[in-house]
């Protein structure tokens, strides 16, 4: 049994087979509690173990010890696996307010002549962008959810939009933590949000074809060739190609590149206000 520790972190390491918790004992449950005890002392606590090429190596660097005994190791700090009640109060207090920042914006919408009436463009996906970056990819889809709920009583889409919406928003905002999260560096922020953009645009196309559109026709009674025919005076004969199918043609023109530029349009504001609100974002 090997163990050592360093800059308040405790590492504890399985060697052929035999465990020794360093907190509350030699067993888990004791290891456990006392570490729950523990959780406002402001040390770290290990709590589990699991196989990982990185910390065997790690250890092994620290301590010196053969490869050959070591067989698993797991650092985990406390504040990454117990997180304090004044945190988790503050993670839930930021999201709710960027969701009701993003419900709101949501109302904000804006028309573009050269679009059909029905096509609004708005910067509610920003809120959720913001927060995917501060709190992780869960919460940037859980501001997605609360805001398109809080829009729904006062929508007039019998909720299709809504449902769009989110799916789209959900999309964008985790896609773009995942990728922050594996790499932690402003570049990591810049090709996540921009991959989040892309994902969203993709499946805007499959999504709008399948069940948005064709929801519109049956809730309101509206023909799909009127759908169409707003798209084709905008487009012209640019909506006959390049397959037979009108609908398609128009949503792969015009929404993917539209889904695309509005994704876009919320990642280069993000990344304008970000800074400024990190100290309120991360206190």
């Amino acid at each position: 049994m090997l163990t050592t520790s360093y800059n308040t972190s405790i590492i504890v390491i399985v060697s052929l087979g035999q465990v020794k918790f360093l907190i509350g004992g030699d067993s888990p449950r004791a290891s456990l509690t006392a570490s729950r005890n523990r959780r406002n002392s402001g040390t770290d606590s290990i709590v589990w173990m699991r196989e990982g090429v990185y910390g065997i190596s790690r250890c092994s660097f620290l301590m010196r010890a053969p490869w050959k005994a070591i067989f698993r190791v797991f650092i985990i700090k406390k504040e990454c696996f117990f997180m304090t009640q004044k945190q988790k109060t503050h993670r839930i207090a930021v999201a709710a307010l960027l969701a009701a920042v993003a419900a709101v914006l949501q109302f904000v919408e804006f028309s573009i002549p050269v679009m059909p009436a029905f096509v609004k463009l708005d910067i509610s996906d920003l809120p959720a962008l913001l927060g995917t970056f501060s709190l992780g990819p869960v919460y940037g889809a859980a501001i997605q959810l609360v805001k398109n709920l809080l829009h729904l009583p006062f929508g007039s889409s019998a909720g299709v939009g809504e449902l769009s919406n989110f799916l789209l928003g959900a999309t964008f905002a985790f896609v773009a933590g995942i990728i922050y999260k594996k790499h932690k560096q402003r570049s990591g922020a810049l090709w996540g949000s921009l991959a989040g953009a892309a994902a969203m645009a993709l499946i805007s196309l499959p999504l709008n074809y399948f069940i948005v559109y064709p929801a519109y026709v049956v809730l309101y009674g509206l023909p799909l060739d009127a759908i169409v025919g707003m798209y084709q005076e905008i487009l012209g004969t640019v909506a006959q190609v390049p397959t037979g199918n009108a609908l398609f043609n128009c949503l792969l023109v015009f929404n993917v590149p539209f889904t695309l530029c509005k994704g876009l349009l919320d990642v280069a504001l993000c990344f304008l206000i970000y800074k400024p609100l990190s100290p309120l974002l991360h206190k």
